[in-house]
């Protein structure tokens, strides 16, 4: 009976009507009669229900299906495409938290058949399934663990590969349509849309950097979700983040990223994320990861994008062994910069001289704690002993000789002053901490009380470091010295 209220004639359908098909239609779906539904649907005489109504078995086709775990939703193209898809997108917006991925991957193949049936009007309602589809993915669980991730335990990467099979057919489209410049405008509202899919999870990235966007392009798509990662302190947050941020890097060319990037808020936001999770991360792992993706970011930028950074970092990151980092980097500049058709305007002569300026000085003169700064004091020192031995004071292409009474004023004679006092000071402390206890003072912090032998190893190992200052400021006094010595003849 159910199947014959089907054939419902094809003029003046009323409220009746669509009450009369949908009831008739989810009574024999529900009583398996789903192909004898079908045979109804695909008959030409019922053309113009069908495609009036049609969607509208959508629900109750779509809950048996969930429940016999059955992939196949037949010929979805019997109805209005516009209609079907919002019947689809429904289906979506109201799967319950346990049945998603299973939802999901359910309509995925008939929405990417209704949407390739819209022709070239279809950016806006790829946009509309994209954003439906994703909001509702970001409802599960990420894994955790890597376990979790390769046993796909919430559907999660299910998902997501399904999704990349979802989004083929346009990137197909979009890259035959990007041949043709008189229709490239059109093209935009799609790459559009799909980039949104993108920038939601680093593994549909891989797919997308390499079919229709630059590297540059992706990269600042995506900074906003690293700078989101890097944020957080979940150890799982920051691993997602290094892994898009070194995936974003590494397609892009070296020496590649234009200095206006800069200007942006993440690309000054990043760094300073990626610095505390170098430096504040309790995982080894990660921290070390960090310092790889640091370095990655560094070659990726142009050499005037280099010198801004640089001088960026020394003014904000107010961590010694950074600036130290920092500093080293500078010198691979400058090293590069004196060989043969190397030459460029930021890390020789003027442009030069306020980066060293920033470099080759301590933060509070003599009383600047040596030991709490000792990676950044010992990267200036090495990199002006390496200026004034590799640049010829005749040559002088950095500067270097030219700004060299400025910087044994502001730098070197502070710094001595500031050796001699914290060696005098510790090997004072050295002797009295043979004779009793006392109360060392490390970086502005005072230690607990310590055994004589536990005081003694500590105070040698600072005068140890003052000693290693003490080398390397000296052949750098010999080295002025010598140069000084015939003026003064």
């Amino acid at each position: 009976m159910a199947l014959e209220l089907l054939s419902i004639k094809d003029e003046g359908f009323s409220p009746e009507d669509y009450d009369l098909f949908f009831t008739a239609g989810r009574t024999c779906i529900e009583q398996g009669n789903s192909a004898q539904v079908l045979s109804i649907l695909v008959d030409e005489k019922n053309k113009s229900i069908v495609r009036c109504m049609g969607w509208n078995l959508l629900g109750p086709l779509v809950q048996i299906l969930l429940k016999k775990e059955d992939g196949n939703l037949p010929h979805c193209h019997v109805c209005n495409p516009k209609e079907l898809l919002v019947g689809l997108l429904e289906q979506v917006e109201e799967a319950d938290t346990g049945s998603i991925a299973e939802t999901v991957t359910l309509l995925l193949k008939p929405l990417q058949t209704v949407l390739l049936r819209l022709g070239m009007k279809k950016a806006s309602s790829v946009g509309m399934a994209l954003s439906t589809l994703l909001s509702q993915v970001a409802r599960l669980p990420v894994p955790v663990t890597k376990e979790q991730e390769e046993d796909d335990v919430f559907g999660l990467c299910h998902c997501c590969t399904d999704l990349l099979q979802f989004v083929n057919p346009f990137v197909e489209e979009i890259k035959e349509v990007v041949k043709d410049n008189n229709r490239i405008s059109k093209d935009n509202e799609l790459r559009v849309e799909l980039l949104k899919l993108m920038n939601t999870a680093n593994v549909f990235a891989d797919i997308l950097f390499t079919c229709f966007f630059s590297p540059i392009f992706v990269l600042q798509c995506n900074m906003e979700y690293i700078e989101l990662l890097l944020s957080r302190t979940e150890e799982s947050r920051l691993q997602k983040g290094l892994e898009l941020y070194e995936k974003s890097l590494i397609r892009v060319e070296d020496n590649s990223l234009p200095v206006d990037l800069l200007e942006l808020k993440t690309f000054f936001s990043v760094p300073q994320n990626l610095v505390k999770v170098m430096t504040l991360c309790p995982d080894q792992t990660l921290r070390t990861k960090g310092l790889k993706v640091f370095q990655l970011s560094i070659d990726k930028f142009n050499t005037e994008a280099k010198y801004k950074f640089f001088k960026g970092m020394l003014k904000t990151s107010h961590h010694a062994g950074v600036e130290g980092y920092i500093i080293k980097n500078i010198k691979n500049q400058i090293d590069f910069s004196l060989k043969p058709c190397n030459g460029n305007d930021w890390f020789l002569g003027k442009h030069l001289l306020p980066l060293l300026r920033l470099v080759l000085c301590l933060p509070h003169g003599p009383e600047t704690d040596l030991l709490q700064n000792l990676d950044r004091i010992m990267e200036s020192l090495n990199l002006l002993r390496y200026m004034l031995i590799r640049d010829k004071e005749w040559e002088n292409e950095t500067g270097i000789w030219t700004e060299l009474y400025k910087i044994e004023d502001n730098y070197l004679k502070p710094l001595r002053t500031g050796l001699n006092m914290s060696k005098a000071h510790y090997e004072a402390e050295l002797k009295n901490s043979k004779a009793s206890v006392c109360t060392v003072t490390v970086d502005n912090e005072k230690l607990p009380n310590m055994t004589p032998e536990m005081q003694i190893q500590v105070l040698q190992s600072a005068v140890f470091t003052f000693d290693l200052i003490e080398g390397v400021l000296a052949r750098i006094e010999e080295i002025i010295e010598t140069k000084e010595r015939p003026l003064s003849q």
